[in-house]
C-alpha cells in the first residue's frame, strides 16, 4: 500500500510505501527532517519558502509533511509487526555481524 504525498515539478511521485519514502519508485528517505532542525535551513527556506520538512532532497510543506509522517508511522508499525520482516531484519543483522567478524 502506498500513500501519495505530492508530485514533483518534473512529474515524479513522492510516495510513502511501508517504512520508506519513494521518489519515482526509488528510495529517497526513511524519515522526515524538520527544516527548523536542518543545518542549511536558511538556504532551504530561500529556495522553498513554504518548506517545513525535508524527505531526502524533497521539500515538503507542513500539510505534505503531516501526510507523509502519518503514512510513515502507519507503514513502520505494519512493517515492524510483520513476522517475515522481523525474521529478515534478524537475518541481515546476523549476516552483517558475520561479515564484520570475517566469517564467510
Amino acid at each position: 500500500m502506498s500513500t501519495l504525498v505530492k508530485t514533483t515539478q518534473d512529474g515524479r511521485k513522492l510516495e510513502v510505501v511501508g517504512p520508506a519514502i519513494m521518489l519515482g519508485g526509488k528510495l529517497e528517505a526513511v524519515d522526515l527532517v524538520a527544516v527548523a532542525d536542518h543545518p542549511n535551513r536558511a538556504l532551504i527556506l530561500r529556495a522553498a519558502p513554504d518548506a517545513a520538512f525535508l524527505a531526502g532532497r524533497v521539500a515538503l510543506t507542513a500539510e505534505e509533511g503531516k501526510i507523509a509522517a502519518e503514512a510513515l508511522d502507519k507503514g513502520q508499525a505494519e512493517y515492524f509487526s510483520n513476522p517475515a520482516a522481523v525474521n529478515e531484519r534478524f537475518r541481515l543483522a546476523a549476516n552483517r555481524r558475520e561479515a564484520e567478524l570475517g566469517i564467510e
